[in-house]
């Protein structure tokens, strides 16, 4: 068996590993490179394979850095089945679309700059997005569940509670006699979260591929993060101003309409405040997830069985159109204003912190990772200007920085979830800054600890 990687090796974003085995080339995951403008080109560099020569695709669950590249491997000639839970599928179908759009916006606006107006093509167009739907395995593997992928050669999916759908994979491997099992963490969630339940126990593999997101921090426990939460909306209403929160659309989103519905029951927001979930993908990704109760956790699925919405908020405005979203801007204070992207790499929320950014009035609210590079992280980490549609902004709104409600395993969970891996001799780290793969790695027990670079290769 032979283990290549081709993406989140020693960063965090664009996770791609490649297995060969029993005669077949198997992919886990194939993710978009984000963060930095550089980085974001290499997402247009060669795979480190022909796409044509892939057998399946394994996709552990629907974030853009695990599954934005799959039009580009169609495109390039990938004509094998992509296999994921039901609720992955339908999420990822979200997402691709909406990734092809910005892609071919992205060509559009770089045809426009071009000195000769050449043409531009984009990395992938929607028709590619399109196909790529046309490869998902129908009705979607469940948790639990082993599919063959060839003799000798299966996949079993486990709950890896990161978002909806969210799986880790064991691939196991019979050649000439010898067994191997190979264990992908795909991206690992936490304990003691409303939506989702806690990841399934880790089965037994010899080797084991792990995020290291947070593999250098603990999380601020689920509640103090909502009272946090809580007191930032407070804080910034009391000055009179609006509450920003950059967010993804799947899964940070919902729980942050969860906990603002919280707040109301508490008597700590107002009923009639309005707050704005200003992100069409936001908005679609909420009514994916009511149907797939499949994955809900137990404090949702209660709600949910005794008929209560639990992302209904009395002053919640859906903003699809882009006009709807332009008069947000006339609100000055007393607003919250929910919007992508998380990273503020794109999507709305760059108009609303170009409108609120500068105001000393405003709370800008982040609740998710920030890569480094990305308007975000810079913005948390104390810049005092940044360019937003070629302005140069100052930042004079009070900056949250919420690590609590993150969907990753902190850094003791992160240890316990490998502990609970037995067999294992070998732990290649992924997903993750060099420094935080440094600091989690000298904490692992006995074994061998590989954090590979990019298109690295290893016999099993």
């Amino acid at each position: 068996m032979k283990l290549s990687f081709h993406g989140a090796a020693r960063t965090v974003t664009g996770s791609c590993h490649l297995v060969e085995a029993n005669g077949r080339r198997v992919l886990i995951d194939c993710g978009m490179l984000q963060g930095s403008r550089e980085l974001e080109r290499d997402n247009a560099e060669p795979f480190g394979f022909d796409p044509a020569r892939i057998d399946t695709v394994l996709l552990t669950h629907a974030h853009l850095d695990h599954c934005g590249r799959l039009p580009l491997l169609v495109k390039q000639g990938f004509r094998g089945d992509i296999i994921a839970t039901a609720a992955t599928r339908d999420l990822a179908r979200l997402v691709l679309l909406d990734s092809a759009h910005l892609q071919e916006e992205e060509a559009r606006r770089r045809t426009r700059h071009n000195r000769h107006h050449q043409e531009e093509a984009p990395l992938y167009a929607l028709s590619d997005a399109l196909d790529t739907m046309d490869r998902f395995v129908q009705p979607g593997v469940g948790y639990g569940d082993t599919v063959t992928l060839a003799d000798g050669l299966s996949a079993t999916f486990h709950d890896a509670g990161h978002i909806l759908g969210s799986a880790s994979v064991l691939l196991e491997s019979t050649e000439n006699g010898a067994p191997r099992r190979i264990l992908f963490s795909g991206d690992i969630g936490g304990a003691g979260r409303p939506l989702l339940g806690a990841p399934a126990p880790p089965p037994a593999a010899e080797a084991v591929v792990m995020e290291t997101t947070y593999g250098d921090r603990r999380h601020r426990s689920y509640q103090e993060s909502v009272e946090e939460f809580l007191t930032a909306i407070e804080n910034t209403f009391t000055r009179g101003g609006n509450v920003i929160v950059p967010t993804f659309a799947l899964e940070r989103a919902q729980e942050i309409l969860y906990v603002i519905r919280g707040g109301i029951d508490q008597g700590r927001v107002k009923p009639s405040t309005q707050v704005f979930l200003d992100s069409p993908m936001a908005i679609s990704a909420t009514e994916i997830f009511k149907r797939h109760p499949e994955c809900h956790g137990p404090e949702l699925a209660a709600l949910f069985r005794k008929g209560i919405d639990p992302f209904a908020v009395p002053g919640l405005h859906f903003t699809r159109e882009t006009s709807e979203s332009m008069s947000i801007n006339r609100i000055v204070g007393g607003a919250i204003i929910i919007a992508g992207s998380g990273m503020c790499t794109g999507g709305r929320v760059r108009h609303h912190l170009r409108q609120n950014l500068w105001r000393p009035q405003a709370g800008i609210v982040f609740v998710g990772f920030a890569a480094a590079g990305t308007p975000a992280r810079q913005i948390i980490d104390g810049a005092s200007d940044i360019k937003l549609f070629g302005e140069e902004i100052p930042v004079r709104a009070k900056v949250h920085t919420i690590n609590g409600f993150s969907a990753h395993a902190d850094q003791q969970e992160l240890l316990a979830w490998r502990r609970a891996v037995s067999g294992a001799g070998t732990t290649f780290l992924v997903h993750g800054e060099p420094r935080a793969m440094t600091l989690f790695g000298a904490l692992l027990p006995d074994g061998r600890v590989e954090m590979p670079v990019s298109h690295q290769q290893f016999t099993l």
